[in-house]
Protein backbone atom coordinates (compact mmCIF):
# COMPACT_ATOMS: atom_id res chain seq x y z
CA UNK A 1 0.00 0.00 0.00
CA UNK A 2 1.70 3.41 -1.24
CA UNK A 3 2.01 6.21 1.30
CA UNK A 4 -0.55 8.79 0.02
CA UNK A 5 -2.99 6.01 0.17
CA UNK A 6 -2.32 5.34 3.94
CA UNK A 7 -2.79 8.48 4.19
CA UNK A 8 -5.79 9.25 2.51
CA UNK A 9 -7.49 6.02 3.90
CA UNK A 10 -6.68 7.80 7.48
CA UNK A 11 -8.31 10.80 6.62
CA UNK A 12 -11.32 9.38 5.89
CA UNK A 13 -11.20 7.09 8.99
CA UNK A 14 -11.07 10.27 10.67
CA UNK A 15 -14.03 12.04 8.74
CA UNK A 16 -16.66 9.32 9.50
CA UNK A 17 -15.27 9.23 12.71
CA UNK A 18 -16.32 13.08 13.56
CA UNK A 19 -19.43 11.92 15.17
CA UNK A 20 -17.95 9.32 17.85
CA UNK A 21 -14.69 12.58 19.04
CA UNK A 22 -16.88 14.09 21.22
CA UNK A 23 -17.26 10.70 22.98
CA UNK A 24 -13.71 9.75 22.93
CA UNK A 25 -11.71 8.88 26.35
CA UNK A 26 -14.76 8.14 27.88
CA UNK A 27 -15.73 4.92 29.54
CA UNK A 28 -18.50 2.92 27.53
CA UNK A 29 -21.90 3.37 29.27
CA UNK A 30 -24.76 0.46 29.72
CA UNK A 31 -27.83 1.27 30.67
CA UNK A 32 -29.83 -1.57 32.44
CA UNK A 33 -33.08 -3.24 33.16
CA UNK A 34 -35.45 0.45 32.04
CA UNK A 35 -38.12 0.03 29.92
CA UNK A 36 -36.63 0.72 26.32
CA UNK A 37 -38.91 2.52 23.80
CA UNK A 38 -37.36 2.19 20.20
CA UNK A 39 -39.78 3.69 18.34
CA UNK A 40 -38.63 2.00 15.26
CA UNK A 41 -39.53 -1.78 17.21
CA UNK A 42 -41.66 -2.89 20.48
CA UNK A 43 -40.92 -1.67 23.83
CA UNK A 44 -38.62 -3.71 25.56
CA UNK A 45 -40.59 -3.78 29.50
CA UNK A 46 -36.69 -4.51 31.04
CA UNK A 47 -33.73 -3.97 28.83
CA UNK A 48 -30.36 -2.86 28.15
CA UNK A 49 -28.05 -0.47 25.64
CA UNK A 50 -24.99 -0.20 25.40
CA UNK A 51 -23.22 3.11 24.40
CA UNK A 52 -19.75 3.47 22.95
CA UNK A 53 -17.69 6.20 20.69
CA UNK A 54 -20.63 7.72 20.49
CA UNK A 55 -23.18 5.27 18.79
CA UNK A 56 -25.49 2.57 20.07
CA UNK A 57 -23.61 -1.03 20.00
CA UNK A 58 -25.93 -2.98 21.40
CA UNK A 59 -29.93 -2.98 22.45
CA UNK A 60 -31.67 -6.25 24.47
CA UNK A 61 -32.79 -7.51 27.41
CA UNK A 62 -29.35 -8.37 28.72
CA UNK A 63 -26.26 -7.10 27.67
CA UNK A 64 -23.44 -8.19 29.09
CA UNK A 65 -20.87 -4.61 30.79
CA UNK A 66 -17.49 -3.99 28.75
CA UNK A 67 -14.32 -3.74 30.56
CA UNK A 68 -14.43 0.03 32.55
CA UNK A 69 -18.20 0.79 31.83
CA UNK A 70 -20.02 3.04 33.19
CA UNK A 71 -23.18 1.32 34.49
CA UNK A 72 -26.33 2.72 34.90
CA UNK A 73 -29.20 1.26 37.11
CA UNK A 74 -32.35 2.09 35.13
CA UNK A 75 -35.12 1.04 37.62
CA UNK A 76 -37.94 3.27 37.27
CA UNK A 77 -36.39 5.02 34.39
CA UNK A 78 -37.67 5.25 30.57
CA UNK A 79 -35.49 5.42 27.61
CA UNK A 80 -36.52 6.93 24.54
CA UNK A 81 -34.89 8.54 21.26
CA UNK A 82 -33.39 11.80 21.84
CA UNK A 83 -35.62 14.32 20.82
CA UNK A 84 -35.40 16.22 17.41
CA UNK A 85 -37.08 19.83 17.43
CA UNK A 86 -38.19 19.47 13.82
CA UNK A 87 -37.54 23.48 12.73
CA UNK A 88 -36.13 25.68 15.00
CA UNK A 89 -33.40 28.25 15.20
CA UNK A 90 -31.49 26.68 17.80
CA UNK A 91 -27.99 27.38 18.08
CA UNK A 92 -28.49 30.56 15.73
CA UNK A 93 -27.33 33.93 17.53
CA UNK A 94 -29.99 35.55 15.95
CA UNK A 95 -33.43 35.55 17.08
CA UNK A 96 -36.01 35.11 15.03
CA UNK A 97 -37.49 38.70 14.30
CA UNK A 98 -41.76 39.35 13.87
CA UNK A 99 -43.71 38.04 10.76
CA UNK A 100 -40.91 35.00 10.34
CA UNK A 101 -42.29 32.59 13.06
CA UNK A 102 -45.72 32.46 12.38
CA UNK A 103 -46.35 33.62 8.04
CA UNK A 104 -49.40 34.08 7.49
CA UNK A 105 -49.22 34.37 3.63
CA UNK A 106 -50.01 37.89 3.56
CA UNK A 107 -46.53 38.72 3.52
CA UNK A 108 -46.34 40.07 6.97
CA UNK A 109 -42.55 41.00 8.57
CA UNK A 110 -39.66 40.26 6.75
CA UNK A 111 -36.33 42.10 6.41
CA UNK A 112 -35.93 45.88 6.72
CA UNK A 113 -36.81 48.10 4.14
CA UNK A 114 -34.33 48.06 1.08
CA UNK A 115 -32.29 51.48 0.31
CA UNK A 116 -33.32 52.87 -2.12
CA UNK A 117 -29.84 52.91 -4.14
CA UNK A 118 -30.29 49.39 -4.28
CA UNK A 119 -34.05 48.72 -4.59
CA UNK A 120 -34.96 45.50 -6.37
CA UNK A 121 -36.93 46.23 -9.56
CA UNK A 122 -37.52 43.19 -10.41
CA UNK A 123 -37.01 39.10 -10.01
CA UNK A 124 -33.48 39.36 -11.71
CA UNK A 125 -32.19 41.37 -8.70
CA UNK A 126 -33.06 38.12 -6.63
CA UNK A 127 -34.75 40.34 -3.92
CA UNK A 128 -34.75 38.58 -0.31
CA UNK A 129 -32.86 35.82 -1.71
CA UNK A 130 -30.02 34.54 -0.05
CA UNK A 131 -29.82 30.86 -0.71
CA UNK A 132 -26.17 30.51 0.10
CA UNK A 133 -26.63 31.36 3.62
CA UNK A 134 -26.21 28.07 5.77
CA UNK A 135 -27.28 27.93 8.79
CA UNK A 136 -24.19 24.81 9.21
CA UNK A 137 -21.62 28.14 9.15
CA UNK A 138 -23.65 29.63 11.81
CA UNK A 139 -24.19 27.60 14.86
CA UNK A 140 -22.93 28.27 18.06
CA UNK A 141 -22.05 25.97 20.73
CA UNK A 142 -22.87 29.22 23.23
CA UNK A 143 -26.83 29.75 22.67
CA UNK A 144 -27.79 29.83 26.08
CA UNK A 145 -31.02 27.65 24.58
CA UNK A 146 -29.32 24.80 24.60
CA UNK A 147 -29.17 23.87 28.20
CA UNK A 148 -32.91 24.52 28.45
CA UNK A 149 -33.47 22.31 25.41
CA UNK A 150 -31.82 19.92 26.47
CA UNK A 151 -33.45 19.84 30.06
CA UNK A 152 -36.64 19.17 27.98
CA UNK A 153 -35.23 15.96 26.48
CA UNK A 154 -34.01 17.67 23.37
CA UNK A 155 -31.10 15.93 21.69
CA UNK A 156 -31.24 17.66 18.07
CA UNK A 157 -32.61 20.32 16.24
CA UNK A 158 -33.54 20.81 12.53
CA UNK A 159 -32.21 24.78 12.48
CA UNK A 160 -32.93 27.53 9.88
CA UNK A 161 -31.91 30.79 8.70
CA UNK A 162 -35.01 32.86 8.50
CA UNK A 163 -35.06 36.34 6.99
CA UNK A 164 -35.91 36.54 3.77
CA UNK A 165 -37.93 34.67 0.45
CA UNK A 166 -35.08 32.32 0.16
CA UNK A 167 -33.79 32.76 4.10
CA UNK A 168 -30.77 29.60 3.67
CA UNK A 169 -30.19 26.46 4.46
CA UNK A 170 -30.71 24.34 6.99
CA UNK A 171 -28.80 21.74 9.32
CA UNK A 172 -29.65 18.95 11.26
CA UNK A 173 -27.60 19.46 14.28
CA UNK A 174 -26.60 17.72 18.38
CA UNK A 175 -27.44 20.24 20.85
CA UNK A 176 -24.33 19.80 22.41
CA UNK A 177 -20.25 19.57 21.40
CA UNK A 178 -16.85 20.49 22.31
CA UNK A 179 -16.70 22.97 18.95
CA UNK A 180 -19.58 24.03 16.35
CA UNK A 181 -18.35 22.48 14.40
CA UNK A 182 -18.78 19.12 15.84
CA UNK A 183 -22.86 20.14 16.28
CA UNK A 184 -23.36 19.07 12.94
CA UNK A 185 -25.10 15.84 11.85
CA UNK A 186 -25.95 16.96 8.23
CA UNK A 187 -25.02 20.32 7.16
CA UNK A 188 -27.69 21.12 4.24
CA UNK A 189 -31.03 19.36 4.73
CA UNK A 190 -33.48 21.66 3.24
CA UNK A 191 -34.21 25.63 2.05
CA UNK A 192 -36.26 27.67 3.58
CA UNK A 193 -38.46 30.21 2.37
CA UNK A 194 -40.94 32.97 3.72
CA UNK A 195 -44.01 34.99 1.43
CA UNK A 196 -42.34 38.48 3.06
CA UNK A 197 -43.03 41.48 1.30
CA UNK A 198 -40.25 44.39 0.34
CA UNK A 199 -41.27 47.16 2.73
CA UNK A 200 -38.70 49.16 1.48
CA UNK A 201 -41.04 49.59 -1.86
CA UNK A 202 -39.29 47.31 -4.56
CA UNK A 203 -40.14 44.29 -6.20
CA UNK A 204 -41.89 42.24 -4.86
CA UNK A 205 -44.16 44.22 -2.31
CA UNK A 206 -47.14 41.93 -2.45
CA UNK A 207 -48.41 38.29 -2.43
CA UNK A 208 -48.88 38.38 -5.81
CA UNK A 209 -45.01 39.34 -6.60
CA UNK A 210 -43.92 36.98 -3.89
CA UNK A 211 -45.76 33.66 -5.52
CA UNK A 212 -44.86 35.11 -8.71
CA UNK A 213 -40.98 35.90 -7.52
CA UNK A 214 -41.28 32.48 -6.44
CA UNK A 215 -42.11 30.81 -9.63
CA UNK A 216 -39.53 32.57 -12.08
CA UNK A 217 -37.04 31.88 -9.38
CA UNK A 218 -37.94 28.17 -9.97
CA UNK A 219 -37.81 28.79 -13.78
CA UNK A 220 -34.73 30.20 -13.66
CA UNK A 221 -32.69 27.47 -11.83
CA UNK A 222 -34.02 24.67 -13.81
CA UNK A 223 -32.57 26.71 -16.86
CA UNK A 224 -29.81 27.53 -15.28
CA UNK A 225 -29.43 23.76 -14.55
CA UNK A 226 -29.88 22.58 -17.76
CA UNK A 227 -27.46 25.43 -19.27
CA UNK A 228 -24.84 24.33 -16.84
CA UNK A 229 -25.46 20.37 -17.74
CA UNK A 230 -25.20 21.03 -21.29
CA UNK A 231 -22.07 23.19 -20.91
CA UNK A 232 -20.58 20.08 -19.32
CA UNK A 233 -20.85 18.08 -22.28
CA UNK A 234 -20.15 20.43 -24.54
CA UNK A 235 -17.61 23.12 -23.64
CA UNK A 236 -18.58 24.76 -27.31
CA UNK A 237 -21.26 26.35 -26.21
CA UNK A 238 -21.57 29.51 -24.37
CA UNK A 239 -20.73 29.07 -20.74
CA UNK A 240 -23.47 29.96 -18.36
CA UNK A 241 -22.54 32.96 -16.04
CA UNK A 242 -22.59 31.63 -12.27
CA UNK A 243 -25.15 32.59 -9.90
CA UNK A 244 -24.58 31.45 -6.29
CA UNK A 245 -27.98 31.93 -5.83
CA UNK A 246 -29.64 29.44 -8.01
CA UNK A 247 -26.23 27.55 -6.74
CA UNK A 248 -27.41 27.31 -3.74
CA UNK A 249 -31.73 27.05 -4.55
CA UNK A 250 -30.38 23.49 -6.56
CA UNK A 251 -28.04 22.54 -4.14
CA UNK A 252 -31.25 22.51 -1.24
CA UNK A 253 -32.32 18.40 -1.29
CA UNK A 254 -35.74 20.06 -0.17
CA UNK A 255 -38.17 23.60 0.45
CA UNK A 256 -39.97 24.30 3.28
CA UNK A 257 -43.02 26.66 2.30
CA UNK A 258 -45.09 28.60 4.54
CA UNK A 259 -49.15 27.59 5.09
CA UNK A 260 -50.81 27.90 8.43
CA UNK A 261 -54.67 29.00 7.22
CA UNK A 262 -56.36 26.38 4.83
CA UNK A 263 -56.20 28.89 2.16
CA UNK A 264 -53.29 28.57 1.99
CA UNK A 265 -52.44 24.70 1.90
CA UNK A 266 -54.64 24.43 -0.89
CA UNK A 267 -52.55 27.10 -2.55
CA UNK A 268 -49.65 25.81 -2.02
CA UNK A 269 -50.57 21.79 -2.63
CA UNK A 270 -51.16 23.60 -6.08
CA UNK A 271 -48.28 25.78 -6.63
CA UNK A 272 -45.13 22.99 -5.46
CA UNK A 273 -46.95 20.89 -7.92
CA UNK A 274 -44.66 22.45 -10.53
CA UNK A 275 -41.33 23.50 -8.83
CA UNK A 276 -38.38 20.90 -9.07
CA UNK A 277 -37.93 20.51 -5.34
CA UNK A 278 -39.16 18.31 -2.61
CA UNK A 279 -41.66 20.53 -0.52
CA UNK A 280 -42.56 20.43 2.94
CA UNK A 281 -45.39 22.56 4.36
CA UNK A 282 -44.76 24.52 7.91
CA UNK A 283 -47.53 26.42 9.83
CA UNK A 284 -50.15 24.07 9.35
CA UNK A 285 -52.26 25.38 12.31
CA UNK A 286 -55.51 24.88 10.21
CA UNK A 287 -54.74 21.46 8.89
CA UNK A 288 -57.67 20.05 10.86
CA UNK A 289 -59.44 21.26 7.65
CA UNK A 290 -57.13 19.35 4.76
CA UNK A 291 -55.79 15.85 6.35
CA UNK A 292 -56.73 14.02 3.59
CA UNK A 293 -55.26 16.64 0.82
CA UNK A 294 -52.33 16.53 2.67
CA UNK A 295 -52.04 13.08 2.13
CA UNK A 296 -52.91 12.42 -1.39
CA UNK A 297 -50.15 15.19 -2.06
CA UNK A 298 -47.74 13.17 0.01
CA UNK A 299 -46.79 16.30 1.89
CA UNK A 300 -44.74 16.19 4.81
CA UNK A 301 -45.93 18.63 7.19
CA UNK A 302 -44.39 20.46 10.21
CA UNK A 303 -47.03 21.73 13.05
CA UNK A 304 -45.96 24.69 14.41
CA UNK A 305 -46.85 24.57 18.39
CA UNK A 306 -47.35 28.05 18.91
CA UNK A 307 -51.13 27.19 19.52
CA UNK A 308 -53.36 30.19 18.10
CA UNK A 309 -54.77 31.95 21.26
CA UNK A 310 -56.19 35.42 22.21
CA UNK A 311 -53.92 38.88 22.41
CA UNK A 312 -52.65 38.87 26.37
CA UNK A 313 -54.26 42.69 26.31
CA UNK A 314 -57.54 41.87 24.15
CA UNK A 315 -60.66 43.70 25.21
CA UNK A 316 -63.19 41.52 26.56
CA UNK A 317 -66.11 43.21 25.08
CA UNK A 318 -64.35 42.32 21.35
CA UNK A 319 -66.66 39.71 19.69
CA UNK A 320 -64.26 37.86 17.26
CA UNK A 321 -65.09 36.20 14.17
CA UNK A 322 -66.21 32.98 14.43
CA UNK A 323 -63.28 31.47 12.76
CA UNK A 324 -60.85 32.46 14.52
CA UNK A 325 -62.39 31.34 17.97
CA UNK A 326 -62.84 27.84 16.19
CA UNK A 327 -59.06 27.95 14.79
CA UNK A 328 -57.88 28.30 18.69
CA UNK A 329 -59.96 25.53 19.28
CA UNK A 330 -59.46 23.05 16.67
CA UNK A 331 -55.65 23.83 15.91
CA UNK A 332 -54.64 21.27 18.50
CA UNK A 333 -56.92 18.82 16.92
CA UNK A 334 -54.42 19.00 13.54
CA UNK A 335 -51.22 16.37 14.78
CA UNK A 336 -54.49 13.70 15.69
CA UNK A 337 -55.95 14.68 12.12
CA UNK A 338 -52.58 14.27 9.85
CA UNK A 339 -51.63 10.96 12.00
CA UNK A 340 -55.04 9.56 11.20
CA UNK A 341 -55.06 10.70 7.77
CA UNK A 342 -51.12 8.87 7.16
CA UNK A 343 -49.37 12.31 6.87
CA UNK A 344 -45.79 12.49 8.06
CA UNK A 345 -45.72 14.98 10.42
CA UNK A 346 -43.29 16.48 13.18
CA UNK A 347 -43.02 19.88 14.93
CA UNK A 348 -41.48 23.31 14.82
CA UNK A 349 -40.47 25.26 18.05
CA UNK A 350 -40.08 28.88 16.66
CA UNK A 351 -42.35 30.81 18.36
CA UNK A 352 -42.78 28.97 21.51
CA UNK A 353 -41.64 30.37 24.74
CA UNK A 354 -39.27 27.66 25.84
CA UNK A 355 -38.29 24.22 24.84
CA UNK A 356 -40.40 22.91 28.01
CA UNK A 357 -43.55 24.89 26.98
CA UNK A 358 -43.42 22.80 23.64
CA UNK A 359 -43.86 19.69 25.73
CA UNK A 360 -46.61 20.76 27.12
CA UNK A 361 -48.03 22.32 23.54
CA UNK A 362 -47.64 18.36 22.26
CA UNK A 363 -49.78 17.51 25.71
CA UNK A 364 -52.35 19.65 24.76
CA UNK A 365 -52.13 17.76 20.84
CA UNK A 366 -52.41 14.41 22.95
CA UNK A 367 -55.75 15.91 24.78
CA UNK A 368 -57.03 17.18 21.51
CA UNK A 369 -56.96 13.55 19.89
CA UNK A 370 -53.42 12.55 19.36
CA UNK A 371 -52.05 9.02 20.10
CA UNK A 372 -49.34 9.39 22.10
CA UNK A 373 -47.15 6.82 20.55
CA UNK A 374 -47.57 9.12 17.26
CA UNK A 375 -46.46 12.40 19.28
CA UNK A 376 -43.17 10.42 20.18
CA UNK A 377 -42.76 9.43 16.71
CA UNK A 378 -43.28 12.84 15.52
CA UNK A 379 -40.26 13.86 18.00
CA UNK A 380 -38.10 11.30 16.76
CA UNK A 381 -37.55 9.39 13.95
CA UNK A 382 -40.74 10.94 11.64
CA UNK A 383 -38.58 14.14 11.68
CA UNK A 384 -35.22 12.19 10.95
CA UNK A 385 -37.23 10.65 7.69
CA UNK A 386 -38.54 14.03 6.75
CA UNK A 387 -34.77 15.44 6.73
CA UNK A 388 -32.74 12.32 5.45
CA UNK A 389 -31.08 12.06 8.56
CA UNK A 390 -32.99 8.47 9.63
CA UNK A 391 -29.80 6.40 9.04
CA UNK A 392 -28.16 8.21 12.04
CA UNK A 393 -31.08 8.95 14.49
CA UNK A 394 -34.71 8.87 15.15
CA UNK A 395 -34.68 5.59 16.66
CA UNK A 396 -32.85 3.14 19.46
CA UNK A 397 -30.72 0.96 17.15
CA UNK A 398 -27.50 -0.77 16.78
CA UNK A 399 -25.24 1.65 15.01
CA UNK A 400 -27.36 4.71 15.24
CA UNK A 401 -26.07 8.06 16.70
CA UNK A 402 -26.31 7.44 20.98
CA UNK A 403 -29.09 10.44 21.49
CA UNK A 404 -30.97 9.20 24.04
CA UNK A 405 -34.03 10.73 26.30
CA UNK A 406 -34.22 9.32 29.87
CA UNK A 407 -36.86 10.02 31.66
CA UNK A 408 -38.46 9.09 35.07
CA UNK A 409 -42.04 8.11 33.90
CA UNK A 410 -43.68 8.07 30.74
CA UNK A 411 -42.22 10.83 28.67
CA UNK A 412 -46.06 13.06 28.42
CA UNK A 413 -47.38 12.57 31.78
CA UNK A 414 -47.68 15.47 33.60
CA UNK A 415 -45.61 14.35 36.58
CA UNK A 416 -42.53 12.68 34.41
CA UNK A 417 -39.04 14.69 34.48
CA UNK A 418 -36.15 13.99 32.59
CA UNK A 419 -33.42 12.56 34.84
CA UNK A 420 -30.53 13.00 31.83
CA UNK A 421 -30.03 12.93 28.00
CA UNK A 422 -26.84 11.66 26.05
CA UNK A 423 -26.05 13.23 23.61
CA UNK A 424 -23.55 11.83 21.09
CA UNK A 425 -22.86 9.23 23.81
CA UNK A 426 -22.21 11.83 26.15
CA UNK A 427 -24.19 12.34 29.52
CA UNK A 428 -26.03 15.95 30.05
CA UNK A 429 -28.00 16.44 33.30
CA UNK A 430 -30.45 19.24 33.27
CA UNK A 431 -30.05 22.56 33.57
CA UNK A 432 -32.84 24.31 35.80
CA UNK A 433 -35.13 26.06 33.83
CA UNK A 434 -35.56 29.21 32.68
CA UNK A 435 -38.85 31.18 30.90
CA UNK A 436 -37.70 33.66 28.02
CA UNK A 437 -38.90 36.89 27.37
CA UNK A 438 -41.86 36.26 25.08
CA UNK A 439 -41.04 37.69 22.02
CA UNK A 440 -44.08 39.99 19.79
CA UNK A 441 -44.91 38.70 16.68
CA UNK A 442 -46.99 40.69 14.09
CA UNK A 443 -48.85 38.97 12.08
Amino acid sequence: MTIRRRQFLKSAACALATTGLFAQGRPPILIRNAKIVPVSGPVLARGAILVENGFITAVGESIPPPAGAQIIEGEGLTVYPGLIDGLSTLGLDAAPTAGLALPTGRGAGGPPPTPAATISRGPEDRPLTTPWVKAADLVKTTDRRLPLARAAGFTSAVTFPTTGIFAGQGAVINLAAARAGQMIVAPSVGMYTTLSTNRGGGFPNSLMGVIAYLRQTYIDADHYKTATEMFAKNPQLARPSYERALEGILEAPRTLFPAVRAYEIDRMIRLTKDFPTKPVLYGLHEAFRRGDELAKAGLPAIVNLRWPEAPRDQDPEDHEDIKVLELRDKAPSTPGILAKAGVKFTFSSIGVDSPASMIRAVKKAIDAGLPAADALRAMTLSAAEIFGVQSRLGSIEKGKIANLTITKGDLFQDSTRVQFVLIDGVKFDPAPEETPQRPEFSR
